[in-house]
């Protein structure tokens, strides 16, 4: 005879024999997670940089998990898929193909303009949307949008939410001669003086057209200084600084070209009415900071910075200060923190993991949630670059980096001159 057997009774029967199994039965079907490459240089040089672009890349991580996740993907959770080039450029492309061979679907980095420049093969040859966070070269970007311009490539994968080595020159001049009235002084023999790597060679550039085009009531050197990066000694290159009798010195570093530079600045007794960069990362790292005290005192230099009249950004600063002992929240873990944000933005808009729907949603990004000070919301232009990524003028002031210039997001009044020792 055959029994006929209810669906409930099936049901409750199976729920025991899980039970009696040890295995848990699931209630439903979990969201598959959405694996992004986070390539940094958390060791070498770069390191203290490089770890801050990857705290904040994961605390925006977790802050979008903790909502829900991506609700446009099932909710879909973010695993961030780590990477350390180690300081070396030549690493950026082997980063960034192993952590697509474990099933990265966008990549994020990477600080440093040598090692973001290798990674771009990788997302093009893949097929892996690439978000620069943090690297100021202009041909990382341009190389890419000219090629597919020409039809050799056929779409472009690489976007970068950051300044420009052109745009911060720009700012730079603007910020130079904007200063200058402000403090009542012309100088008269500003000396350019960078760090020859990939980095210092497109922001130098970038500083010497804008300076040319814009004609400044200030003179630039005809002189130029550089070194190599890393140096082991800078005392020769700071000897010909002193020759040229600078009025104000206009350095471009890196961190470790800056522990030389600064010192020895202040060894050789440069008489100069203050030191203004065009842009150098990483002066105001707390590592640096500690690292060079009263050298790095009044010091002022053009970076991306955070907007802190922003509650939400008072609020992240907050917590990044608790998770990391005490470190201040700036221009490497506030970026990273936004192109997360960014990444989830454009996979909401996108509604796919596919490819090309990422980048059809990534050129249409329209971003106003940003914690970094931006002249407008994010968007990508036909080279794939934000021109509202702008730069702040900060200064080192008992010993803590503030913003100072422009005077509408200035938390400090400048000191313009620095005052004699």
């Amino acid at each position: 005879m055959t029994t006929r057997v209810s669906r409930r009774t099936l049901l409750r029967a199976t729920v025991a024999t899980a039970a009696v199994a040890g295995f848990p039965l699931p209630l439903r079907a979990q969201a598959e997670t959405f694996k992004i490459g986070v390539i940094h240089p958390v060791s070498g040089p770069l390191a203290e940089p490089g770890q801050a672009c990857r705290i904040g890349a994961q605390m925006a991580a977790d802050a979008i998990n903790e909502a829900g996740g991506i609700k446009a993907l099932g909710g879909a959770k973010l695993e961030l898929l780590l990477g350390d080039t180690q300081t070396k450029p030549e690493l950026g492309r082997t980063e960034a193909e192993r952590v697509v061979s474990l099933g990265a679907r966008m990549l994020l980095g990477s600080f440093d303009s040598g090692s973001t420049a290798a990674m771009v093969s990788v997302a093009q040859q893949k097929r892996v949307p690439f978000l620069v966070d943090i690297a100021a070269a202009d041909p990382i970007t341009a190389n890419v949008a000219r090629s597919v311009k020409e039809g050799q490539q056929k779409l472009q994968y690489v976007y970068r939410n950051f300044p420009t080595g052109s745009s911060f020159g720009r700012k730079a001049v603007q910020y130079f001669t904007e200063i200058f009235q402000e403090a009542g002084v012309t100088p008269k023999r500003v000396l350019l003086m960078y760090t020859n790597d990939l980095f210092g060679q497109n922001q130098s550039r970038g500083f010497l057209a804008a300076y040319k085009a814009a004609s400044p009531p200030w003179q630039l050197l005809d002189e130029v200084i550089s070194w190599p990066e890393p140096p082991s000694d800078l005392s020769t290159e700071v000897s010909r600084a002193r020759a040229a009798r600078p009025d104000v010195i206009a350095p471009i570093t890196r961190p470790a070209s800056a522990q030389l530079l600064l010192p020895e600045i202040a060894r050789q007794r440069l008489d100069v009415l203050g030191i203004v960069g065009p842009g150098s990362p990483g002066l105001y790292e707390a590592g640096q900071i500690a690292t060079l005290k009263e050298h790095l005192e009044y010091v002022l230099t053009s970076v991306p910075w955070p907007n802190f009249q922003n509650p939400r950004t008072r609020q992240v600063a907050a917590e990044y200060i608790e998770r990391t002992g005490g470190k201040t929240f700036d221009t490497n873990s506030g970026y990273s923190y936004d192109a997360m944000m960014l990444v989830a933005d454009v996979l909401e808009r996108a509604k796919s993991t596919d490819p090309e729907a990422i980048v059809e949603a990534m050129r249409a990004t329209r971003y106003t949630g940003g914690l970094m000070q931006y002249a407008g919301p994010v968007v990508f232009n036909e080279i794939g670059d934000n021109p509202n990524a702008v730069p702040t003028m900060i200064q080192i002031l008992n010993q803590r980096p503030v913003a100072v210039w422009p005077k509408d997001v200035a938390r400090r009044k400048l000191v313009f001159p620095r005052p004699k020792a």
